[in-house]
């Protein structure tokens, strides 16, 4: 293996106490820094790496650049019983959208489904990480979000629509709970922007160029579009992502959500968050037993020539997060030169590998 593709690997404490260095280096409250690099850990230990902290260097140069508050807290402004909204005030995403599903959880325990708007947020990283805390709160949840240009409407050429991801979950009994989280595209523009930084090639099916010719050179990929999964599938979804967060919240939508690597003002993304009491038409337990039985069926089901498992929504994710708590977080030569680049730049230490292979 090329040595700059070597994996180097750091344990989950390492590389939250990493992160929280940085984020606290960089403006943001220790207990701040504690929640955000909490989601972002989640997202590296159940694989997804583009969402992991190998997005700490954009984050920080956006601080740096005045686009993106460090010190901003999230504010609650309670609308009805059950309907909420958070202004996140331009702070990190994680910050409003963790408040935002805290209090949906709080509306739903009492009145049995608590709905929360946020406004002026920024990227929130992986959805999964808001799904699962409403599971660990034993709540359902949908979490919507809209997001930077990246996408066409079906049968255009230009950026107009967001990858934004459509997420939602459900608690299970003795089975793994239920958790979606899904671009519109083919594939998530974070692993465009990974294989760019890895140096490595994209299938051919995920994004145009910027002459609107298929592409596997992610660089390229980056000029043009991505593509939508299912064709107007996808992209009618993206533009449901648009509906629910961004013209119902009141953050920018339409393709005026600022994109992540454009210093010129705050980015204004929307989401949506649900929290919904599973046990609102039948006991707990049974509610429990339904979702254990779906599970079995789903992955006992006859399987296709070739296919030696199937595997329920989130499955993979969550058997990878049990993985890499053992083995530690991969990251290849150029990603930990990053990472420590902003310890450089803040005074901090540079993050400890525990082992490499």
């Amino acid at each position: 293996m090329d040595s700059a593709q070597e994996k180097q690997y750091v344990s989950a404490d390492a590389a939250k106490k990493f992160t929280i260095s940085i984020l606290t280096g960089n403006g943001v409250s220790p207990q701040n820094a504690s929640v955000i690099s909490s989601c972002l850990i989640q997202a590296d230990l159940r694989g997804v790496d583009t969402h992991g902290t190998n997005r700490i260097p954009s984050y920080m140069e956006r601080i740096r650049q005045g686009v993106l508050d460090a010190t901003a807290n999230p504010v609650l402004n309670q609308i009805t019983p059950v309907v909420a909204q958070i202004d996140g005030r331009n702070g990190f995403g994680f910050l409003a959208a963790h408040a935002g599903m805290t209090r949906a959880i709080e509306m739903a325990r009492e009145f049995g489904i608590g709905m929360v708007s946020v406004k002026h947020s920024n990227h929130f990283g992986m959805s999964a990480w808001i799904v699962q805390q409403a599971i660990d709160a034993g709540m359902m949840s949908l979490v919507f979000t809209n997001s930077s240009p990246a996408l066409p409407v079906w049968g255009g050429r230009e950026k107009l629509m967001g990858v934004s991801p459509i997420a939602c979950g459900a608690p299970a009994g003795k089975e793994k709970p239920f958790i979606l989280d899904m671009a519109p595209s083919v594939a998530a523009r974070g692993k465009i922007y990974k294989a760019a930084r890895r140096g490595e090639k994209i299938p051919g099916d995920w994004a145009l160029d910027g002459e609107g010719r298929p592409t596997d050179d992610p660089r390229s990929a980056l000029e043009g579009v991505m593509l939508p999964m299912g064709g107007p599938k996808g992209s009618a979804l993206a533009v449901m992502m648009d509906v629910f967060s961004g013209v119902l919240s009141g953050s920018a939508f339409a393709g005026h959500v600022t994109g992540p690597y454009d210093p010129s003002k705050p980015a204004d993304v929307g989401h949506f968050l649900v929290a919904i009491k599973p046990d609102l038409f039948m006991e707990l337990d049974e509610f429990k037993q339904r979702m254990d039985y779906l599970y079995q069926r789903v992955v006992g089901s006859d399987k296709m020539a070739g296919v030696e498992r199937v595997y329920y929504p989130g499955e993979i994710e969550q058997i990878t997060h049990a993985e890499r708590l053992q083995t530690g977080i991969p990251y290849v030569e150029a990603e930990i030169a990053a990472l420590n680049g902003e310890a450089d730049k803040v005074g901090a230490e540079h993050v400890v590998v525990s082992r490499t292979g």
